[in-house]
């Protein structure tokens, strides 16, 4: 057997010069969606998944495992982010799955029924969500935080898992799973980080709130909640040189490449992994042990 294994990258990380909200092409060195060592079983085999935020990142990187475990695939995307969603629909085509982006904001609840809408219409259900779409932008002290940014936070980070699942809940069967990605800030809280952490440990709340509310349908909810991921996001809002030790405070000495996040999404997709599975927000730490 081919050994498989990965050295991951470790700080101190070369200046990324990106623009929010981040063209992960063009990161160095280029985050890991790939999982290489990762085998398919079939554990997701004509399922139907529609995971916010497939463009890059930890998206991107679900999107690809449950291509190949056998899922048809849309991502949600914002405009600015279509040359990251070609790379992604490219991927889960070439894992075998059916690929489709949509284009739009999660704010607008409208969109997120139409997003919806159209993942039932072209690829004919609807089995798994995956609220997965972030806003992040670090500040000093609270007189830093206007209502804008504490707003357009809350809108996209939690009122938009709130939209879209009042969206998907009705096309959803029993044995149909939620899931969403929370964070080690919402556990833990970030100084640095008011309004995106409190929107993180919201999303925590609203995962144990929902899965007590559809568990009589039959349909589970859970989150995932990473510590530092090399994604787009950090660099993208970050001046040059903040995130050249990005990671390094973890046990571990990095930061998670999206494929080591990723599998966690399809463990809580997969029936036959996680069937008793509801209302559990799992931390992906590196290491750490005391989150929570």
């Amino acid at each position: 057997m081919a050994d498989t294994t990965e050295r991951r990258p470790e700080p101190p990380f070369p200046d990324q010069h990106l623009e929010p909200p981040g063209d992960e092409s063009k990161m160095s060195p280029r985050p890991s969606y790939q999982a290489v060592g990762y085998r398919g079983s079939g554990k997701l085999e004509g399922k139907v998944a529609l995971i916010t935020g497939g463009d890059s990142g930890i998206g991107r990187a679900v999107a690809v495992l449950f291509a190949r475990e056998g899922a048809d695939c849309a991502i949600v995307c914002l405009e600015e982010e279509r040359n990251d969603a070609e790379e992604t629909l490219a991927a889960i085509e070439a894992e075998g799955g059916r690929a489709l982006s949509i284009m739009g904001d999660v704010r607008d609840p409208s969109f997120c029924r139409e997003a919806v809408e159209r993942t039932v219409a072209e690829l004919g259900k609807l089995d798994i969500l995956v609220n997965n779409a972030a806003y992040q932008r670090h500040t000093g002290g609270i007189e830093e935080i206007d209502v804008e940014q504490w707003r357009k936070t809350f809108d996209t980070n939690i009122h938009g898992y709130f939209y879209m699942a009042k969206a998907a809940v009705p096309h959803l069967r029993a044995g149909s799973a939620i899931i969403n990605s929370g964070s080690i800030t919402g556990l833990e809280g970030s100084s640095g980080l008011l309004d995106y952490s409190s929107t993180k440990g919201a999303i925590h709340a609203f995962t144990k709130s929902l899965a007590q509310n559809l568990v009589d349908k039959g349909i589970r909810v859970n989150c995932v909640a990473p510590g530092p991921v090399w994604t787009p996001l950090n660099p993208a809002e970050l001046p040059d040189g903040a995130t050249r030790d990005f990671g390094e405070k973890t046990p571990m000495g990095r930061p998670a490449q999206p494929d080591e996040i990723s599998p966690a999404f399809v463990f809580f997709a997969s029936e036959v992994d996680s069937s008793f599975i509801t209302g559990e927000v799992l931390p992906i730490l590196g290491g750490g042990t005391t989150a929570g």
